[in-house]
């Protein structure tokens, strides 16, 4: 390491004013503050508030939260594809066949988001943020294993451009990131992430006849079209290849076809358990949004017209990315609602409005997507009422 102290002190002039290369100095300081700790100090002099926590150490905390549903994406990717081919793999076979096919996307992202990070760094003369730390990890993870590599490419760029750094860049963003390139992907390119097909790798090798890659949302609307219980049909899916592949317990730990991230409710309450604990999420969203799910749910199962509706309330809380996207895309600082009270109502509605999408409009059966970016909107004006209510309060007591 001192070697490599040693020898970005030695090129440092050439990018400090006056250098050769000083319009490049932020890439360079983006390289060394990565590498080792800043030397910036708090002056000894005056009152300070004194924290571990920086931007750099909350962004890894929350690619650390991430790695359990990583790592479960890579074996169950591989997993999938055995189960398709109709072939029996150890665990060390399932776990590499998903890292090859996980793994570059990860790559991808990164690489395509850094380069426009590091191009808007340059232009506005800043350093560049470790915001994108966050973002680059969660891009792979909504996205299936199956997806064309340029398309991540070119989804990552548009929504770095256009859901932050038009925006200001780190911290100035109204939508997620993340969430704004699965949209841009689900609407631009349809046919790659969405389908029986997508969440299942087969590589030159055939789907064995009578397997279906539907996903369990797509089951659970396809029996409500035909009449059929939703726990009936999702039992006794791909039965012939796997016992209850549908059931709850499945569901819950992430044995079933969806994007490398979002199949394990369990890996995602790993993850919200993390950034609960070092207090970088907050638990109140994660809590009113799974609360507001079920509650609606419940409502659903109460009012149901249609075995859809019918379906448990409690089913809703372990399909889909419902799970993935309360933990880390809900409780995105920047986007989600600031005030306490506001949490709530925010993390509410994301809940109550992913059911009704899910169950009224079919044609986006993953209603955590839209819920969530559709109350990245409104967070502002929930807060304003928030604090305009506290502030009547406070003038009422005032005059008392």
């Amino acid at each position: 390491m001192k070697f490599l102290r040693d020898l970005l002190d030695k090129q440092k002039p050439l990018f400090q004013k006056g250098g050769k290369l000083e319009n490049l100095y932020y890439l360079y300081e983006a390289g060394e503050t990565f590498m080792f700790t800043p030397k910036h100090t708090t002056n000894p002099r005056g009152a300070q508030i004194r924290d571990a926590i920086d931007l750099k150490r909350m962004m890894i905390t929350v690619v650390i939260a991430m790695i359990p549903c990583l790592l479960f994406g890579m074996y169950n990717t591989g997993n999938m594809h055995y189960l398709a081919v109709g072939e029996t793999a150890d665990f060390a076979d399932k776990f590499l066949l998903g890292a090859i096919l996980v793994l570059p996307i990860v790559l991808v992202s990164y690489a395509a988001g850094g380069i426009v990070e590091a191009i808007f760094a340059v232009v506005r003369k800043h350093p560049i943020n470790e915001g994108f730390l966050v973002t680059g990890m969660l891009i792979p993870l909504v996205v299936p294993a199956t997806i064309p590599l340029w398309q991540v490419a070119l989804a990552t760029i548009f929504a770095v451009v256009i859901a932050k750094e038009v925006f200001g860049g780190t911290g100035m963003n109204i939508l997620n990131v993340a969430m704004t390139a699965r949209a841009f992907l689900y609407f631009a390119y349809p046919m790659q992430i969405s389908g029986d097909q997508v969440w299942t790798y087969v590589g030159e090798k055939g789907v064995v006849d009578g397997f279906s890659g539907a996903t369990a949302l797509a089951v659970a609307y396809q029996a409500g079209q035909e009449g059929e219980a939703v726990t009936s049909a999702l039992a006794t899916h791909n039965a012939g290849f796997m016992d209850n592949m549908f059931s709850f317990a499945n569901m819950f730990f992430g044995f079933i076809p969806g994007s490398i991230g979002e199949t394990s409710a369990l890996m995602a309450l790993i993850g919200a358990a993390i950034l609960i604990l070092t207090g970088v999420a907050s638990w109140k969203i994660i809590v009113s949004a799974f609360g507001g799910a079920w509650l609606m749910g419940l409502v659903m199962e109460l009012f149901a017209v249609n075995e859809y509706m019918a379906m448990p309330a409690h089913y809703h809380l372990v399909m889909g990315g419902l799970a993935f996207g309360i933990v880390f895309m809900a409780t995105d600082p920047v986007s989600a609602s600031q005030t306490e009270t506001g949490k709530w109502i925010y993390g509410l509605l994301i809940g109550v409005l992913t059911v009704i999408i899910r169950v009224t409009n079919p044609a986006y059966p993953e209603g955590i997507m839209l819920a969530v970016l559709f109350m990245n909107v409104f967070a502002p004006l929930i807060d304003h009422y928030v604090v305009k209510a506290n502030k009547k309060r406070r003038l009422q007591r005032a005059t008392v």
